[in-house]
C-alpha cells in the first residue's frame, strides 16, 4: 500500500436511521479511521428512511451521503439506486471501497464496481448471518429477495480482495465459501472512547435490565428464570428495553402473566438512542440470555459491548462472541444457553453481593474501552485494506 493514508469509500446497506449497523459499526469505525488521517465517506440508500434521501451530513468528520430516491417503478427503481450508489462510491476517487453487509442495493453496486472497475480494491464486511438460517428466516422478505441475499452473502466475499468479519463463526463460514484465510480479517465490534460515561453512578438495589430484540432467546426460559428469581428476591424488577421483530414482547408479557410474574416486568419498548444511557444507569445488572443458534453465534453483539462500556455487571449465555468479549468470573458471568436455573442463579448471586457487582462492572468497562475500542480496531481494518491494495 503505497499511500500512508487512504481515501476510503464505504457502502452502507441502508440509511443511518433507523437500524443500527451504521451507528454501531460502520460509522464509529469510519470516524476512528478519520482520526488516523484517512479520508472516509459513506454512501447509503435511504431504503427505510426516505426522509433522508438526497442529503449529506457530516458526523464526526465523516460525511454520510444518502442517495436520491428514484420515482421509477421496479425493477427500474432498483437499477437506479444501484447505479447511484456505484457513482457515489467512486465520486472521490477512492483508494479502496469497503462494502458493509453483502446484500441489497449496495451489494449489487459492489458487484457492478467489480465488473466495471476491477482495479479498485474491494473489501466486503460481514457483520451478521444474513441468508439461510439467519435474517432470511426472521424477517418477511419476499422469496426473490431471500434468494438474492443468500446468494450475495456467499458470492461477494469470493469476489472481494479482502473480507472483514465480525465473529469467528462468520470467519469459518467465509473460509467455507472458498475465500483464502489470508484474505479474511477478524474485525469485531467495538465501542467509541468515552462510551457509557453518563451511565456510571449509584445503582438501584434490584433492577435487572434486558436490552434486547427478543428473538435471541427463549421466552419461556426467561419467564422460568424470573419465577426462580422472584421466589428469593420479591423486590427484583425486570426493566425491558427493546421491541421484537414479530411481536415477541406481547408473548413475553402473556407468559409472565400466566406464571404470576407480570408485576415484576417494566416494559419500556423501543427507546431512542439518546435515552439509552439513562436507562442503563437505572439498572443494577443486565442479562443477555441467548439460544445456541447459527445467527447468535455469528453476531457481533454490539449491545453487549454497550452494556459492558456502561459499567454493568452482566449474566449472559455462553454463545458465540459472548465468551470472547466477557471473561467468565471477572468481567461477567457466563451460563449455559437454555439453562433457566443457571441464569436465575447468576442473577441472584450478583443481586446478593454488591462487592462482586462492583468488581465485575469495573472489569467489564475497562475491557470494553481498551480491548474493543474502535481506535484500536481501526488498525485491524487497515490490515484488510493493505491486503486488498496488494491484490
Amino acid at each position: 500500500m503505497a499511500r500512508t493514508t487512504l481515501r476510503i469509500s464505504m457502502l452502507a446497506p441502508f440509511g443511518i436511521r433507523p437500524k443500527g449497523t451504521l451507528s454501531a459499526r460502520m460509522l464509529p469505525l469510519a470516524q476512528a479511521l478519520a482520526r488516523r488521517g484517512h479520508t472516509v465517506g459513506i454512501a447509503a440508500p435511504p431504503v427505510q428512511n426516505p426522509e433522508d434521501a438526497a442529503t449529506r451530513i457530516v458526523y464526526g468528520g465523516v460525511p454520510v451521503t444518502h442517495i436520491a430516491l428514484s420515482q421509477l417503478p421496479q425493477p427500474a427503481h432498483g437499477a437506479q439506486q444501484v447505479l447511484a450508489l456505484y457513482r457515489a462510491a467512486l465520486a472521490d476517487t477512492p483508494d479502496v471501497v469497503h462494502l458493509f453487509k453483502p446484500k441489497g442495493y449496495s451489494g449489487l453496486a459492489a458487484l457492478l464496481l467489480r465488473a466495471l472497475r476491477p482495479e479498485v480494491p474491494l473489501v466486503v464486511d460481514s457483520d451478521d448471518w444474513e441468508g439461510r438460517g439467519g435474517w432470511n428466516e426472521l424477517l418477511p422478505y419476499p422469496k426473490p429477495a431471500k434468494w438474492l441475499f443468500d446468494w450475495q452473502e456467499r458470492d461477494l466475499p469470493r469476489r472481494a480482495d479482502a473480507v472483514t468479519v465480525v465473529s469467528h463463526t462468520i470467519e469459518t463460514q467465509v473460509w467455507g465459501f472458498g475465500v483464502a484465510p489470508q484474505r479474511v480479517v477478524y474485525l469485531p465490534n467495538g465501542v467509541a472512547g468515552g462510551a457509557g460515561e453518563a451511565a456510571i453512578g449509584e445503582r438501584p438495589p434490584a433492577c435487572i435490565l434486558l436490552y434486547t430484540r427478543f428473538w435471541e432467546f427463549d421466552l419461556r426460559e426467561l419467564v422460568a428464570a424470573l419465577v426462580a428469581i422472584a421466589a428469593q428476591r420479591p423486590d427484583a424488577r425486570l426493566l425491558v428495553v427493546g421491541k421484537g421483530e414479530r411481536g415477541e414482547e406481547r408473548e413475553l408479557l402473556r407468559l409472565a402473566e400466566r406464571a404470576g410474574v407480570r408485576a415484576m416486568i417494566d416494559y419500556r419498548g423501543w427507546a431512542e438512542p439518546a435515552s439509552i444511557p439513562a436507562l442503563l444507569a437505572g439498572a443494577t445488572l443486565a442479562i443477555v440470555p441467548m439460544r445456541d443458534t447459527l445467527i447468535n453465534r455469528a453476531r457481533g453483539l454490539a449491545k453487549l459491548l454497550e452494556l459492558m462500556a456502561a459499567g454493568l455487571p452482566i449474566v449472559a449465555g455462553r454463545v458465540g462472541q459472548v465468551a470472547e468479549y466477557m471473561e467468565d468470573g471477572r468481567s461477567g458471568m457466563l451460563v449455559a444457553p437454555g439453562d433457566a436455573g443457571a441464569l436465575a442463579a447468576g442473577v441472584l448471586a450478583l443481586l446478593g453481593d454488591a462487592a462482586l457487582r462492583e468488581r465485575m462492572a469495573a472489569a467489564a468497562r475497562e475491557r470494553a474501552l481498551t480491548v474493543y475500542a474502535w481506535d484500536r480496531l481501526a488498525l485491524w481494518a487497515e490490515a484488510a485494506y493493505r491486503i486488498a491494495c496488494r491484490r
